[in-house]
């Protein structure tokens, strides 16, 4: 049997493995609600949340902002989006200006769904993370801090 110090690493110092650990935990009880309540996956439910976050600021909202957005990678992008609209939830239309691109607009359907689920999904989010206590901001600011770094 080999000792945590044999690689020189401990389970409990390694920022990538914690990271897994937390974010198997959250999404577990995110999956719980959205598969129970609202019979669609979490992919499916950043990517309805996102163009709702999105439309606002963006008259189309295209799957290269929601890749850029979400940070899924485009591939996986398109299959959820098929599913999607294959659902009612969203629908597709040819860009006004960029005619390879197509915009993703939220049905009725999937605008009533998704402003009900941001609220569960908010209230998951509040119990889990404001275990942080006043850490919260920092934390957040770590994880932007990483994602700046890093986004492609």
């Amino acid at each position: 049997m080999r000792s945590d110090s044999t690689f020189g690493v401990k389970a409990e110092n390694s920022s990538g493995f914690l990271l897994w650990q937390v974010t198997s935990l959250w999404q577990r009880r995110i999956r719980k609600l959205l598969n129970r309540k609202y019979q669609i996956t979490h992919a499916q439910y950043v990517l309805l949340a996102s163009t709702y976050w999105l439309s606002p600021y963006n008259n189309e909202v295209t799957q290269n902002l929601l890749v850029h957005h979400t940070k899924i990678e485009a591939m996986n992008v398109s299959q959820v989006l098929k599913k999607l609209e294959d659902m009612n939830l969203i629908s597709r239309k040819g860009h006004s200006f960029d005619v390879r691109a197509k915009a993703v607009f939220l049905t009725e359907v999937g605008q009533d769904l998704i402003q009900k689920a941001i609220k569960d999904i908010e209230k998951i989010d509040a119990d889990f993370f404001n275990k942080l206590d006043n850490g919260l901001a920092d934390f957040n600011n770590s994880l932007l801090q990483l994602i700046s770094y890093h986004d492609d």
